[in-house]
């Protein structure tokens, strides 16, 4: 069974009603970034950050995917699908992805602020100040934020490398390390990018651009993918 990797960013969870992580004039939901996906903005006030990532929760439980996560998750029937996502919400997994890497941490998980290793799975939307881990410690959102490391890149780039075909779903490929994966690809496969604005690309081998939002551009890929033995 080939290997088919599969980038996802933003614009297909925005296509299910979830916010996109930054618009124009640098704000997330009203909220300046900095202040609530860095440790400092957490270090500076904990109860804004808690209280921002609850109602994140909460429009995510309300989210349904959308025909694109529902493709993607169909075509585990003909490939070995990888998503790997930039996104944290839960709405690949909700479609039936059996395989998803969260590069940047998971909406519906806390952890502990004096271990990172110790990862809950959160009931419901609400985490607390005055929740904490089996340590005593704090918990925070399982989030990757600006200025720390990303640890689930290093079995996401194993994955890219061993790809049969890589797609880029939903993202511009401006955000790195996560935009950095399509040069881990082979040269020699089909790589496909949709995007409803593909910036000037990418000196790649075998680059098949879409230019339409997800939903219709999953559906022009997997046309081609049914084309190919």
């Amino acid at each position: 069974m080939k290997k088919l990797v599969v980038l996802t960013g933003a614009g297909i969870s925005q296509e299910s009603g979830i916010a996109t992580f930054r618009d124009s004039n640098g704000l997330w939901e009203g909220h300046d970034v900095m202040e609530v996906a860095s440790p400092q903005g957490w270090k500076k006030n904990k109860e804004v950050v808690l209280e921002f990532y609850n109602q994140r929760r909460k429009q995510a439980l309300e989210a349904k995917p959308n025909q694109a996560h529902l493709l993607l998750a169909a075509l585990e029937k003909e490939y070995d699908v990888t998503i790997v996502t930039q996104n944290v919400d839960n709405l690949h997994e909700k479609a039936g992805s059996s395989k998803v890497i969260h590069l940047h941490g998971e909406l519906f998980k806390s952890q502990s602020t004096v271990d990172p290793s110790l990862v809950y799975d959160m009931e419901g939307w609400e985490l607390k100040l005055g929740d904490k881990c089996e340590r005593g410690s704090q918990l925070r959102p399982y989030i990757v934020w600006f200025g720390e490391m990303v640890p689930m890149m290093e079995p996401a780039i194993e994955w890219s490398s061993q790809a049969d075909v890589f797609a880029v779903v939903g993202t511009s490929l401006l955000v790195y390390p996560a935009a950095s994966l399509v040069q881990y690809a082979r040269p020699e496969i089909p790589k496909y990018i949709i995007d409803v604005k593909i910036p000037a690309l990418l000196p790649l081998n075998n680059l098949i651009a879409i230019e339409k939002k997800a939903s219709l551009g999953v559906i022009d890929m997997v046309a081609e993918l049914n084309k190919t033995p």
